[in-house]
This record gives structure tokens, C-alpha cells and sequence, in this order.
């Protein structure tokens, strides 16, 4: 099963709180604002899910076969900037956008039980 995720993307302001802290002075990570929501869906639906998020030209990450073969996320860029958009073996992505622009993107697929 793969599974496309909605979430909020750093570099989109004011989706990452900030960090958290508690009473003895541990400190924890931020996390986002807002939910996030996995779907489930085959290869051929992620791909035009992904189609319609790039035409909308909404905020995506992306998810490739070879990402899950390296240890860093230095060797995940490479991966992804060795292949085209079109080439691109995804088994997965993430959108953010306005909840009526993501729910058209997303139309169609199931939430992850």
C-alpha cells in the first residue's frame, strides 16, 4: 500500500509552531499548526494527484523508490534531481495549499484507515 501524505511544508510561514518545553526544562521539537492527514492510493493515482498539486502550482514534497535506499538527506536530493518530473518514481507526496485547492488535488483518494 503507499500512501500520500497532506502536510504542512517548512518553508511556509507560520506552519511550524514553536518549541515546546516542559515544567522541568526539557525541550521538545515544534510541531505544525495544522493536521496532518495521510491518504492511501496506488502508483497510477499518486501520480496524477502529483499532476494536479504541480499544475496548481501548490507547495509539494516529493517522495521517490531510490530516497528509501539512502542513509541522509543530501543523498535524497541527489536522487531526486537525477530524474525529471516526468521519470520521477514516486511513491508518495506532500501538498500544501488553501483546503479547497488540496481537497481537489486529493478528490478521489481514501484516508489511510
Amino acid at each position: 500500500m503507499t500512501c500520500v501524505i497532506r502536510f504542512d511544508i517548512y518553508r511556509v510561514p507560520g506552519v511550524i509552531g514553536e518549541p515546546y518545553e516542559d515544567a522541568s526544562g526539557n525541550r521538545y521539537l515544534a510541531m505544525f499548526r495544522q493536521p496532518v492527514l495521510i491518504y492511501e492510493a496506488d502508483a497510477e493515482a499518486i501520480v496524477k494527484a502529483h499532476a494536479r498539486a504541480f499544475t496548481r502550482e501548490m507547495d509539494i514534497a516529493v517522495y521517490i523508490e531510490d530516497m528509501f535506499k539512502t542513509g541522509h538527506d543530501e543523498a535524497n536530493r541527489k536522487t531526486v534531481r537525477a530524474v525529471t518530473a516526468e521519470e520521477m518514481p514516486l511513491v508518495g507526496f506532500a501538498v500544501h495549499g488553501p483546503k479547497n485547492g488540496v481537497d481537489k488535488v486529493l478528490k478521489g483518494l481514501k484516508l489511510h484507515p
